[in-house]
This record gives structure tokens, sequence and C-alpha cells, in this order.
């Protein structure tokens, strides 16, 4: 990475792969803003006692996010699969450890977004956005969605709102990104690059 690039963390979980496909989409539109880079993390699985049960590296994917992307990065797109309406619970054990970073203010005024796939259509995206969305107050985040002068939120039929970027993945996840959610990632994660430049240079 160069040293003058903003580093952004797309920091994700993901089951069976579809969310995964939408933090390396909405990484491609960090990428395409000259001035920011894509960083792109996941958190491991736990287990029914909410202990990590992952090896120490991930065998593919993304590496294991530290507490240190965190401070180092310049704005958060946050990424998870919907649990009954709600983040999955890996991504809720990693904030849950966060508490060192929130009395420090280590987000405080740094810009994020949030992204999620489900199994069914209306299987809640809307309010796991929105879900995700309340930690990342607490830690004082400005938040950004996706502006419906985006004319993809006007055509979607399998996923994508003015909450964040979200795909329908069919229930055994072989439903492939349409070309609608595939616009709308990319416009996500290059609106959130832009925004992270225009505040550095306040």
């Amino acid at each position: 990475m160069n040293s003058s690039t903003l580093p952004i963390l797309v920091l994700y979980y993901s089951r069976h792969g579809s969310t995964r496909k939408l933090a390396e989409l909405i990484g491609q539109g960090i990428d395409s803003v000259t001035g920011c880079e894509a960083r792109l993390r996941t958190v491991p699985a736990v287990s029914t006692v909410t202990e990590a049960t992952e090896p120490e590296v991930p065998l593919q994917g993304a590496p294991y996010v530290e507490l240190s992307d965190l401070q180092e990065c310049a704005a958060l797109a946050l990424g998870s699969p919907t649990r009954f309406g709600n983040m999955a619970a890996p991504m809720k054990y990693f904030l849950d450890g966060t508490s060192s970073q929130w009395l420090s203010g280590t987000l405080v005024g740094k810009p994020a977004c949030v992204f999620t796939s489900t199994g069914s259509l209306h299987g809640g995206q809307e309010s796991t956005l929105l879900s995700m969305m309340l930690p990342l107050l607490h830690h004082g985040m400005l938040l950004l969605g996706i502006p419906y002068t985006q004319a993809e939120l006007m055509t979607t039929t399998s996923g994508g709102t003015p909450y964040g970027a979200s795909h329908w993945s069919g229930v055994s996840g072989n439903q492939a990104i349409s070309a609608d959610t595939r616009a709308l990632a990319i416009a996500l994660g290059r609106r959130l690059a832009q925004t992270t430049l225009k505040l550095q240079n306040v």
C-alpha cells in the first residue's frame, strides 16, 4: 500500500460466500477511487458457546481482522449474512470485543457503510442492515447509504436498499449476484471512498 493511500477496511463474515462476493464488489468500488485502497478482512466463526473455533489463519479468503485494522482504517464497510433479521453471531462477537476502541474513540468521525445477504428474498435484509448500524453509531461513525440517484435502486429485484448493499443468495446460496446488485455494491464502495477523501480534505 502506498503511504499516501487511505486504507478502507471492508470487514465481513461469510458462511457460504455470498457476503464475501459483496465485500469484493464494494472493495472494487473503493479501489476505483484514486487515493483509497480496500483492505478486506473477515472474522472467524464461533461455536454455540461463542468461543472462537477456527484456525488462527483462514484456510481461504481474506485474513482475520485485528484490532489494529480499526485504528489504521480511514473508513469501514461492515458486512454480515442475515440471521433472523440480525447480524450473524461471529460479527457480533467481534464487535462486542471493541470496548477499548469505543473508549479511546478510535472510530469516531470515520465514515462507514453496511451490507448483507439473505437466503430468502424477504429474509430481513433491511433489519439486518439497520442492526449493524447501531454499534457503528455507538462508535461515533458517520453512516452512509445508497441514494436514489443510483438508478438501480428503482429496478432491482434481488437486493439493494437505501440502507446499504444487499443480495438475495437463495436458500442454497446459488443465486448469482444480479447486474443491479453488482452495480449498487460497487457504487456503495465508491461513495464510501469518495466521502472519506472529502473528509480528509476538510
